[in-house]
C-alpha cells in the first residue's frame, strides 16, 4: 500500500497561532503554527480554542520568509484531473498567502515596497497554471520505479520517498520536512502538465495519460536559463510520463526533453534572436559528462534527438553538442542530430518519418514498462529518448508525440485492445484526443518556460501544418519577444524566490531589487518615440516646399534611426533583466 497524507483540512486561525485539522474520518491530530516563534507542533482537536475563526482549505504548499517575517501558503481551491491506477490525481488552482505576522507597520517604506514586490513574484509563481499533488499516490516518481521500490521505501512518507527533481514546493516544505510527525500533513506538489481519458476502441475502454513533471533544479525562463549547471541539471528539464491502464494491465513509457547540456548562454538584448554562446572559459566536460551518468543510472541507455539547425546561429551547439559526445566515448550513449526545420520545410511534415524510422529499432530495443493483469511485470524500459531543440519546446514536443504513439500502438496490440495490423492513426476519436493532449502538453510546458502557448500545436492537434497555425504562431512569437525582453527578468527572481535560490533576510537593510536606470534608459526611448512622432507629422503636414518637408522628414527619421540604433547597441542595458539571483557570468 502506497503511502498517504491526509485529504481535506481546515485551517482555524486565532491571534497567536493557525492550527490545521486533518478532515479525515476519526482524525483528532492537529498541527499548530506559532505565530510569533513560527515554532510548529502536533496537538489535538480539544486544544482548539472554540474562538479560532475557521475555514477549509485543500492542503499546504508550505511556508516562505520575506521581509515581514513567516507566510503560510495555503492551496484553498482543486479540481480533479482523474484517477491514476485508482488513486484521485489533484490541480491545485487558489491560492492564499497569510502574514504570520498580524500588521507590517514594523516595516519602514522601502521595506514594505519590497515585501510586496516579492509577494507578487510568489503569487506570479503560484499563477503559472500547473500544480498538482495526490494524497495517496507518489506523482514525482514512474510506474516502473515504483514497481522497483524496497519494503523500508514503501514505509516512507510521502515527502521522504519524493523524487527530489520533482518537487516544486521542497523549499517551501523544509521545515516540515525536519519533523516526521508532520508529515501527514504535507504532500509534494509537481509542476508540469497531467492529462488523464478514458478511451475506447474496438469496443474496448482504457485510461490513458499524460505526465509531464518539470525538474526544480535550474528552473526558470527561456533567455536567462539555458545549457546546464555545475551539477550537471540542465534548464527546462521534463521527464514525460505516457500511461495505459486497461483492465489492471498497465504500461508506460518515459521520455525526456533538456537544454543542451554544456555552458552556453542566450541573453536577451532586444534582438528577435539573440546569438547563442557557447563560453569559453569553463570545462564543459565535467557537468556534461555528470548529466549524461545521472541521466543513464536513471534511465538506462540515452539516445540523444537533437532538433536544432544545423546551419546558422545555431550550428555551432550541434557541433559541440556531438563533439562531446564522442569524446565521452559511452557505449550507453548515441547522438542523432535532425535539423527539423530544414527537413520539413515548406509545409513538408511527412519527412518526420525519416527520423521515426531511423530510430525505430532503438525504440524496440529499449521497450517499455509493461505489467499484465496479474501485476506480472512483462517486460522493462531499457532506455530513454533524451530530445532537445533550443528551447526543448516546439520541435521537442512534437517528435515526442511522434514516439509515443508508436509506443502506444505495441501496447494496445499487448494488451489486447487493438487487432493485429491495426493502426492508431485509424481510430479517428482516439488519434483526435491523442494530438489534443499533446498539443495541451505542448502549450503547457512552453507557457511555463518561454511565457506563451506553444509553436507548431496546429500540426500536433491536425496532423497538417495550417495558415491559421501560421498566424497563430506569429503572434505567440510576438508576445514571446515581448515578454522575453521586458518581463523576464521578474519571472525568474519570481522562481528563484520561489525555489529557494534567494533567500529573503528577515527585514533586510538592502535588497536588490531596487536597481536605479542610468539615464540611458529612461531618456532614449522618450527621444525615439518624439522624433518618429515628428517624422510622421511632418510627412502629414507638408511644408510649404517638398525640399522643406522633405529636410525634416529626414532630420526627424534620422533622430528617430539614430536612437534606436544607439537603444539596440546597448540592448542589455534596456530589457527586463533577473536581479535576485547573480546566474553564473558567461562571457
Amino acid at each position: 500500500k502506497m503511502a498517504s497524507t491526509y485529504e481535506s483540512f481546515n485551517l482555524r486561525t486565532t491571534p497567536e497561532k493557525f492550527y490545521i485539522e486533518a478532515n479525515d474520518d476519526g482524525c483528532v491530530d492537529v498541527l499548530a503554527i506559532d505565530r510569533v516563534s513560527t515554532e510548529m507542533t502536533l496537538t489535538v482537536r480539544r486544544d482548539v480554542p472554540a474562538s479560532a475563526e475557521a475555514r477549509q482549505i485543500c492542503g499546504l504548499m508550505g511556508t516562505m520568509r520575506l521581509v515581514a517575517g513567516m507566510y503560510l501558503i495555503v492551496i484553498t481551491k482543486k479540481k480533479k484531473v482523474g484517477d491514476l491506477l485508482g488513486h484521485p490525481v489533484w490541480k491545485a488552482l487558489e491560492f492564499d498567502i497569510i502574514s504570520y505576522k498580524k500588521t507590517i507597520l514594523h516595516l519602514t517604506d522601502n521595506q514594505m515596497q519590497d515585501n510586496k514586490s516579492f509577494l507578487s513574484m510568489i503569487n506570479n509563481v503560484l499563477h503559472t497554471d500547473g500544480f498538482y499533488f495526490a494524497t495517496d499516490y507518489d506523482l514525482t516518481h514512474s510506474l516502473q520505479r515504483l514497481a522497483n521500490t524496497s519494503p523500508e521505501f514503501q514505509e516512507m512518507s510521502l515527502l521522504e520517498r519524493a523524487d527530489q527533481r520533482f518537487v516544486w514546493n521542497g523549499h517551501l516544505l523544509r521545515e516540515f520536512i525536519a519533523q516526521p510527525e508532520l508529515h501527514k500533513f504535507v504532500f509534494p506538489v509537481v509542476h508540469g502538465f497531467i492529462i488523464m481519458k478514458s478511451s475506447c476502441i474496438n469496443g474496448k475502454v482504457f485510461e490513458w495519460s499524460i505526465i509531464s513533471r518539470r525538474s526544480c533544479f535550474r528552473a526558470g525562463v527561456r533567455y536567462y536559463v539555458r545549457g546546464i549547471d555545475s551539477e550537471g541539471h540542465a534548464a527546462n528539464y521534463v521527464e514525460t510520463e505516457q500511461i495505459v491502464q486497461y483492465n489492471s494491465a498497465k504500461a508506460s513509457l518515459v521520455q525526456t526533453r533538456g537544454s543542451i547540456p554544456f555552458y552556453w548562454s542566450q541573453r536577451p538584448n532586444l534582438k528577435y534572436k539573440p546569438k547563442p554562446q557557447i563560453s569559453k572559459t569553463i570545462n564543459h566536460m565535467d557537468g556534461f559528462q555528470r548529466h549524461f551518468d545521472s541521466q543513464v543510472i536513471l534511465y538506462g541507455k540515452q539516445v540523444i534527438l537533437n532538433l536544432i539547425n544545423q546551419k546558422g546561429s545555431e550550428k555551432p551547439l550541434e557541433l559541440a553538442f556531438e563533439k562531446m559526445v564522442t569524446s565521452l566515448n559511452n557505449g550507453m550513449i548515441k547522438y542523432i542530430a535532425f535539423d527539423f526545420h530544414k527537413e520539413c520545410s515548406r509545409m513538408r511534415w511527412h519527412r518526420l518519418q525519416i527520423l521515426l524510422d531511423a530510430v525505430s529499432e532503438m525504440q524496440n530495443e529499449f521497450g517499455y514498462f509493461l505489467v499484465d493483469a496479474d501485476g506480472k511485470v512483462l517486460s522493462t524500459q531499457e532506455g530513454t529518448f533524451r530530445s532537445n531543440c533550443m528551447d526543448c519546446l516546439d520541435r521537442t514536443n512534437v517528435i515526442q508525440s511522434l514516439l509515443a504513439r508508436r509506443s502506444l500502438q505495441s501496447q494496445l496490440r499487448k494488451m489486447g485492445v487493438l487487432h493485429a495490423g491495426q493502426q492508431i492513426e485509424d481510430q479517428a476519436d482516439f488519434e483526435k484526443m491523442y494530438k489534443n493532449a499533446w498539443a495541451d502538453n505542448a502549450d503547457a510546458c512552453a507557457k511555463q518556460y518561454a511565457g506563451t502557448g506553444a509553436l507548431k500545436t496546429d500540426f500536433t492537434r491536425t496532423g497538417n501544418r495550417t495558415k491559421w497555425g501560421l498566424l497563430m504562431d506569429g503572434w505567440n512569437s510576438m508576445i514571446r519577444y515581448y515578454k522575453n525582453n521586458f518581463s523576464d527578468g521578474f519571472r525568474q527572481d519570481s522562481i528563484d524566490l520561489f525555489l529557494g535560490n534567494y533567500a529573503v533576510e528577515e527585514a533586510d537593510w538592502t535588497t536588490p531589487l531596487r536597481d536605479p536606470k542610468d539615464w540611458k534608459f529612461l531618456t532614449l526611448p522618450i527621444i525615439m518615440v518624439v522624433a518618429f512622432s515628428m517624422c510622421i507629422i511632418c510627412l502629414l503636414m507638408a511644408g510649404d516646399t517638398w525640399t522643406e518637408t522633405l529636410a525634416y522628414v529626414l532630420f526627424w527619421g534620422m533622430a528617430s534611426v539614430v536612437t534606436g540604433g544607439v537603444i539596440l547597441f546597448n540592448g542589455r542595458d534596456f530589457v527586463d533583466a533577473p536581479k535576485l539571483v547573480q546566474k553564473e557570468k558567461l562571457d
